[in-house]
């Protein structure tokens, strides 16, 4: 099994606040910063813009995991300051040529995933996994936060796991997303997955410190 990592959800952050925030996260050392982009189009939501997300790199060397939930990533790209060891993961619906886009983000050291919604199955996507470093399980439909989990994503995560494992590709990720809760994380970690992006259910929980948030999440993925 993968070492596990964490990437907090900066949705569910409170961006009055964002830089004490950032501060705190850097302080908890946590992997990844999870940055979700919407367009309003491919779900029906708007999220965090590219030009926002750029002002934080003022405040911390977080590794940034972006999410694209856009339609034509192909023509955006280069929109964003991808840099070495970030993230980004694109969903093969929203793009006629998806190979293409993620070896764009691979030729500018980023590492490249591919998102699934619910409904998507890692046999959708065969045909791309020489290009990806990690595969995005979304456990909820994508576009909100503060969703349910849909049960069945946790056998598809054991699925994508045995599937990536017996087809030579140990060393891809998986990354869950949508209520990634205590309980929730746990199972999932069981199920095979390794990068863990934490919201509302979990590292900003009400009631719960971002510091208590992370320490419950770390106990409950890497505990006994």
């Amino acid at each position: 099994m993968l070492k596990s990592k964490i990437s907090p959800s900066l949705m569910c952050a409170d961006l009055i606040n964002i830089k004490e925030i950032l501060n705190e996260l850097a302080k908890e050392n946590v992997d990844y910063l999870h940055i979700d982009i919407m367009d309003g189009e491919f779900v029906p939501n708007l999220m965090l813009s590219n030009e926002i997300v750029k002002q934080f790199r003022k405040i911390t060397n977080i590794p940034y995991d972006y999410h694209l939930m856009i339609k034509n990533p192909d023509h955006k790209i280069d929109w964003f300051d991808l840099r070495e060891n970030d993230l980004m993961s694109i969903h093969y619906e929203a793009t006629l040529d998806p190979k293409s886009v993620l070896k764009k983000i691979k030729s500018k050291g980023a590492k490249a995933g591919v998102a699934l919604k619910p409904a998507t199955t890692i046999e959708n996507i065969s045909y791309l996994l020489p290009d990806v470093d990690f595969i995005l399980i979304m456990t909820v439909n994508p576009g909100f936060a503060g969703q349910k989990l849909i049960p069945e994503t946790l056998a598809k995560i054991k699925k994508t796991r045995l599937f990536l494992n017996e087809n030579g590709y140990e060393n891809i990720r998986i990354q869950v997303d949508g209520n990634v809760s205590f309980e929730n994380a746990k199972k999932m970690r069981l199920m095979g997955a390794d990068i863990f992006v934490g919201g509302t259910s979990s590292i900003f929980k009400k009631d719960l410190s971002i510091s208590e948030g992370i320490a419950l999440l770390r106990e409950a993925i890497d505990g006994d």
